[in-house]
């Protein structure tokens, strides 16, 4: 690992990771039907709260999914977006200011069943370097160490590709995701691009992502939006 970026962590990596296989919808109908429960889940999002470092993190036994990604690369336009809801996730003028991890709590009925964890943005390069390195152990840190943490989502601006911090960032969360922990990779922008550029895109993804999943993602375009979201309900709600 690298010196100065995600400094090296002397963590235990959690063993009970895995989650049972979700059901696939098996006709046009049922997968229609998950989609709206799934979109329905997500508009319960509401703000649970939040913390500058990982002992204010609240213990919780419910599923916790963490969005992550490189600063500018749409990811609070993504959660936005996903829970139908303007100014849930908060989009920061000055990218990589905000540094802390928000909790969004989900669940329909006032019962939590999930939470939503956004992470702040990395390697922005207005960013103090003191402020940088210890933001990157805290996310270190958290991703090794969160016990309920059951998925991640990494968002990635497709003109860019993965950059240097994304790559030690996949190397953090490999063995967590070799064990059961679930993976996906969200292409954002992707209106950005041509189709031939998208297909390009995603293919070589696909490749990098490690046995994750990889999907197109755009909030203008409403490309994406169903998928991911199903996805994510079905990472919530495992077959029993």
């Amino acid at each position: 690992m690298r010196p100065g970026v995600f400094p090296l962590y002397q963590m235990t990596t959690p063993s009970n990771t895995s989650t049972p296989a979700s059901p696939i919808p098996s006709a046009p109908g049922d997968a229609a039907i998950t989609n709206a429960l799934a979109s329905g889940w997500l508009h319960t999002a509401k703000f649970l709260t939040t913390a500058p470092q990982l002992h204010f993190l609240p213990a919780l036994d419910v599923p916790e999914i963490a969005f992550v990604g490189r600063s500018n690369a749409g990811k609070s336009t993504c959660i936005n977006t996903l829970t139908q809801q303007k100014q849930l996730a908060f989009a920061s003028k000055k990218p990589g200011r905000t540094q802390h991890i928000n909790l969004f709590s989900l669940g329909k009925q006032g019962v939590m069943d999930a939470v939503l964890a956004d992470l702040p943005g990395y390697g922005y390069a207005a960013v103090p370097k003191q402020d940088k390195i210890r933001w990157q152990q805290v996310m270190a840190n958290y991703l090794v160490t969160r016990e309920n943490l059951k998925a991640i989502v990494l968002m990635c601006d497709p003109r860019h590709g993965l950059t240097e911090l994304d790559e030690i960032l996949l190397d953090i969360i490999r063995p967590r995701v070799q064990e059961g922990l679930k993976f996906l990779v969200i292409l954002t922008k992707a209106d950005k691009l041509t189709r031939v550029e998208q297909n390009k895109a995603l293919s070589i993804m696909k490749l990098q992502a490690g046995g994750g999943e990889v999907r197109l993602f755009s909030a203008t375009k409403r490309l994406g939006i169903d998928e991911v979201s199903t996805l994510l309900w079905q990472w919530a709600h495992p077959a029993p």
